[in-house]
């Protein structure tokens, strides 16, 4: 048996210090928790965010889009702190995570190609948004051209790996307050559209409370499953002696810019400027410096998705074809494909693609805070480590697959209407309440059998949920 402990040595198929295909070895956990918490800074500050925020205001009212970016703050720092403890003491991203904890190595093969899905989904949407604001000020320009330029422009920022990321956000962000602070201070300095404090804006027919705050609920669902999943990619370096303030930090504070910093600030803009895209009321604002800022942030959320949407596909297809052609491959499959997506009309289906991201992600995060934390802590079922080596697993964990696959369904039909309007709002809650349930169930009624085929005598204490 090969020995998880020696892994000084760069595991196969991993390209650099990417370690997609392994768990991070200690001795390469070696980045402080600023700069991890930085890089997770470069989804936060998406401007995606914004456009949250304007929508939710501007069709629901802004205490009702308020409400639901706190629920929002809680239960993704909740989730997200969570799994960044979970993949820093492991060394391990959710992909790994997935199959020690409840999936079996080919289950977790599949809910990675699903997460890779979506962040090529988020790419695209997300240089979209850039698309739209260029071409705002460029009309001259066709936009099939400027989704080629601006979906090619993020391939190579990827080149490298984390370090890479980790320098490219961590210079870039000063940048983005710079911009930032403009944006207000000309918007402060615009005449509101709206005369009153913009806290207090209601659409007509519209109160505070009831259908108005769960459809806003269900629109944060459409996103919060994937910044507590995100932190993983990253958490995984945290150097040992940052743990305690670090698993806060990555899990909790990009969701407070997330939901509170950006999405507060995108109901503002909204009610201020009567306009729900920011990429049409940034570059009102800025001119070309609009343009420039809302390449800024573009750039900076898709190097982060096109990052993770590669170590998920490489994960997927090593476990499944044995392809490991190595990280930078992934990477331009991603690029590639978010391009296409653009250019077939992503925008066109986005409501129906983020209602089916919700339950996915939220559902799938649920299942692994509730296997770590109830059934191999609480009720100690199965190991207490992860293990991820293909020959020490079973294909299939029926604990975290059946639980997923009944819960995105019924959560999914949930949505689309067919269990009344309540629990079509509160959709992606109801799919991960439910998935809580069969856990426990299942991994009770399974007695934990199919976790792994037999103990590892390999795996160091420090490994060890505490």
């Amino acid at each position: 048996m090969k020995s998880v402990n020696n892994t000084d040595n760069q595991p196969t198929g991993n390209t650099g210090d990417d370690y997609s295909l392994d768990r991070v070895p200690r001795s390469k956990r070696n980045m402080g928790w600023l700069s991890i918490t930085n890089i997770t800074f470069g989804i936060a500050t998406a401007i995606f965010y914004f456009q949250m925020g304007s929508v939710m205001a501007l069709q629901f009212g802004a205490v009702n889009a308020i409400i639901s970016a706190v629920y929002a703050i809680i239960v993704a720092g909740i989730l997200g702190t969570f799994i960044a403890y979970l993949s820093a003491k492991s060394g391990m991203n959710v992909n790994l995570l997935s199959r020690g904890g409840g999936f079996g190595y080919i289950g977790a093969s599949l809910t990675s190609f699903i997460y890779a899905t979506n962040f090529i989904m988020y790419c695209a949407l997300e240089g979209m948004i850039l698309v739209a604001a260029v071409h705002e000020f460029l009309p001259v320009i066709p936009e099939w051209v400027l989704i080629l330029i601006f979906g090619t422009m993020v391939i190579p920022l990827n080149w490298f790996g984390i370090k890479q990321l980790d320098k490219l956000q961590k210079w870039s962000l000063p940048l983005f307050f710079v911009f930032l602070i403009a944006a207000i201070v000309m918007a402060a300095m615009t005449p509101s559209v709206y005369e009153g404090s913009f806290w207090s804006y209601m659409p007509e027919g519209a109160q505070v409370g009831g259908t108005a705050l769960l459809l806003c609920i269900g629109m944060q669902h459409g996103i919060m499953g994937l910044t507590p999943l995100l932190a993983s990619d990253y958490a995984r370096f945290l150097k040992p002696k940052d743990m305690k303030i670090g698993i806060f930090a990555i899990g909790f504070i990009p969701q407070i810019f997330c939901f509170g910093v950006m999405g507060g600030l995108g109901i503002w803009f909204g009610v201020r400027l009567g306009e729900p895209n920011p990429g049409v009321y940034i570059v009102l604002l800025l001119g070309i410096w609009g343009v420039l800022f809302t390449m800024l942030t573009q750039i900076r959320i898709n190097i982060t998705n096109i990052y993770s949407g590669s170590l998920s596909l490489a994960n997927f297809f090593e476990n499944v074809f044995k392809f490991t052609p190595g990280r930078r491959f992934w990477v331009v499959v991603t690029g590639v494909s978010a391009i296409i997506l653009m250019l077939g009309g992503i925008t066109n289906h986005l409501e129906l693609a983020m209602t089916f991201q919700g339950v996915f992600l939220m559902t799938w995060a649920t299942i692994l805070v509730t296997d770590a934390v109830i059934v191999k802590k609480i009720l100690k079922i199965g190991p207490r480590y992860y293990e991820s080596r293909q020959d020490m697993l079973f294909k299939w964990n029926p604990v975290g697959v059946v639980s997923l696959l009944i819960a995105i369904i019924l959560g999914t039909i949930a949505a689309l209407g067919f269990m009344g309007e309540f629990l079509q709002s509160t959709a992606a809650f109801f799919s991960s309440l439910l998935a809580a349930v069969l856990t426990v169930i299942l991994a009770i009624t399974t007695k934990g059998k199919y976790y792994i085929k037999e103990e590892a005598n390999d795996i160091a204490r420090e490994d060890y949920i505490a």
